[in-house]
């Protein structure tokens, strides 16, 4: 399996999280902080400077983790063009073929039907700014419309360009069945991202949660699967809150020296797993 990471969890500077990437044997990176600024508002000499730095150091980018379609339906759509192509700018330049991304906050007061229809509309926009050659990768995210695998299948169904980044975590946030969730959403999936949640939302690190993380990535990799991207969550790092909207994330009652020792167990876990199935 090829482990990739969001190692801006372990570090702020771009230096610490090729650091920890090499520390923990992973050869790929899915870049969304650098040096403290979100991927989609770096600029393309910083993006080219975070490439050399990653040759160096015999790492790739698997993904852009990219908030792109993290924005509510009732806001104007317009300001986000420049981000999008912001972000497939930068995609080139750091070599990355997949940008993850979401399918957008609803209105509260919009029916099932109107809110399908603007997540639709928006999704169509998005899929038109990035060019067919880069692969846009949805991950299932609580409150955004494809919050269900229902909802995502849908949205997989009517964009065929768009695959499914399988969060487990994030569908046990949302009170739905992992399990039910892979065999809805299976023949979509282009990666896995490694949280693990228990039944109050609590993050934990992979396998100690009720995500069912063992047997999906056994699934996974029976049907193919060969990437999977950490995402620890398991402590507080800078950018963290604006990931969850300024809520508060829970996570387990385990106190760790710092970011990287977080990182650390988190990518020991993800590996104790593997080496199981």
């Amino acid at each position: 399996m090829k482990l990739c990471a969001f190692a801006d969890e372990a570090s702020v500077d771009i230096k610490g999280q090729i650091a920890a990437l090499k520390r923990n044997n992973f050869d790929y990176l899915e870049i969304r902080g650098v040096n403290g600024t979100n991927i989609s508002k770096i600029t393309v000499n910083e993006a080219k400077e975070v490439k050399k730095m990653l040759d160096d150091a015999g790492l790739a980018v698997w993904s852009m983790g990219s908030p792109l379609g993290k924005h509510h339906m009732e806001r104007d759509f317009a300001p986000h063009i420049e981000d999008i192509k912001r972000v497939v700018e930068l995609s080139y330049i750091l070599e990355a073929k997949r940008i993850r991304m979401f399918s957008f906050h609803p209105v509260p007061d919009d029916d099932a039907a109107t809110t399908k229809a603007k997540a639709f509309e928006h999704l169509d926009k998005l899929c038109s700014l990035v060019p067919e050659d880069i692969i846009l990768c949805h991950e299932n995210e609580k409150k955004i419309y494809a919050e269900t695998p229902e909802n995502c299948l849908e949205v997989h169904k009517a964009f065929p360009r768009i695959r499914a980044v399988f969060d487990p975590a994030n569908f046990v946030q949302c009170g739905v069945d992992t399990l039910k969730a892979w065999e809805i959403l299976k023949d979509y999936v282009e990666y896995v991202h490694i949280k693990d949640a228990l039944a109050d939302g609590t993050v934990v690190p992979a396998g100690m949660g009720i995500g069912n993380v063992p047997a999906i990535l056994k699934m996974y990799k029976a049907q193919g699967g060969e990437v999977v991207t950490l995402e620890p969550h398991l402590q507080d790092f800078v950018g963290l809150s604006g990931l969850e909207n300024g809520e508060s994330v829970k996570t387990q009652n385990i106190s760790y020296k710092n970011n990287d020792e977080s990182f650390d167990a988190a990518a020991s876990a993800l590996k104790g797993i593997l080496a199981t199935i």
